[in-house]
This record gives structure tokens, sequence and C-alpha cells, in this order.
């Protein structure tokens, strides 16, 4: 019976790599100089007495590296969803043509630029968190295991094998972050 304990190592990297596209999510929001659809992902508007994400109110293009455009389908909506940007604190300012919406992406200077890498940095220390805390939930369960009657040397090993795993996923982290900096400080 002690021989049949195993800890679900792929429960925990699931949840690991839940952090991670977590984290891929809040990067793809800041804001890095060049003009990205994904940046108005966060943004909710209240349509239809919801909160709604913008891109299932109007298609969102981009048409040219400094330009985010937004052809809201519904003329009642177009001033919900202005409101929304301006209210979202990504420091734009939206121009409205119609019911197209333009995001004009202004130049980062060198203290926002400086800035959104310690917001990045935040976001990735959030992300190392989660995965230290499913790692903790990895290491209660082989210390309930151990309490059923797992074997000292099979502890040893799922021990190994989470922290292995832990490991992998922080260095995935790090390399998310530095590249995500590195974008962001390009002028």
């Amino acid at each position: 019976m002690a021989d049949d304990i195993e800890i679900d190592i792929d429960d925990l990297g699931r949840r690991m790599e839940g952090a991670i596209a977590s984290l891929r999510t809040e990067f793809a929001s800041l804001r890095t100089g060049r003009a990205s659809g994904s940046m108005l992902e966060p943004i909710q508007v209240d349509a239809y007495g919801q909160m709604t994400p913008i891109n299932q109110l109007g298609t969102v293009n981009v048409p040219e590296p400094r330009m985010v455009t937004i052809n809201v389908w519904d003329k009642a909506m177009v001033n919900k969803v202005e409101k929304a940007i301006r209210e979202s604190g990504l420091g734009i300012n939206p121009q409205l043509n119609g019911t197209i919406i333009m995001l004009p992406i202004p130049e980062l200077n060198e203290e926002r630029r400086r800035e959104l890498t310690k917001v990045a940095g935040q976001y990735a220390e959030h992300a190392r968190v989660a995965v230290r805390n499913v790692r903790r939930d990895g290491m209660d369960q082989i210390k309930k295991a151990k309490g059923d009657g797992m074997s000292e040397d099979d502890q040893k090993f799922w021990e190994s094998e989470v922290q292995e795993l832990t490991n992998k996923h922080i260095g995935l982290i790090d390399k998310a972050l530095e590249s995500k900096q590195e974008e962001i400080m390009q002028v």
C-alpha cells in the first residue's frame, strides 16, 4: 500500500504553467512604445449592464507601429469605450472619428521606461510567488504522504522532482522578465 503513494507532478506543473501564462498576459498589457492590440485586453467597459472586454465591442487593429484603432460596432458604446480607455491608466489619449477610436501611442521617455521595467519586475515577482506557493503545496502533499507510509527514499525523490520543476519555472519567469525589460528599454 505504501508503494502506491504518488504525487501528482503533472498537476503541479500545470499550475506553475498557469502562473507563467498569467505573467505573459500581464507583460502584454505593458506599453513598450510599440502599438499592440493586447495592451487593451485588461480594459473592461460597462456595456449593456455588465463589464465587457473591448475586443467584444469592436474590431481592434494596429494599422501602423504607433497607432491602435478600435472600430466600435455599436454607436451607443463609442463614448463608454473611450471613457474606459481614458480611465485605464495606460496614459493614452483616445481620438474619436465617428465609430472609430484612434489611440496614438506616444514615444516613451527614459524615466517612463525605467518605471515600466520596475512594473515588469513586480509582475515577475508575483509569478515567482505563485510558483513557490505551488511548490509548497507539493511539499505538503509529500509530507502528508510520508505520514501515510511513504518511504524516506520516495520522499527524497518526490521532493527533488518538485524542486526541479520549481527551478525550471522560476528560470522561465526570469528569462521572460529579461526579454521584456530589453523590449521596454529599446529606443
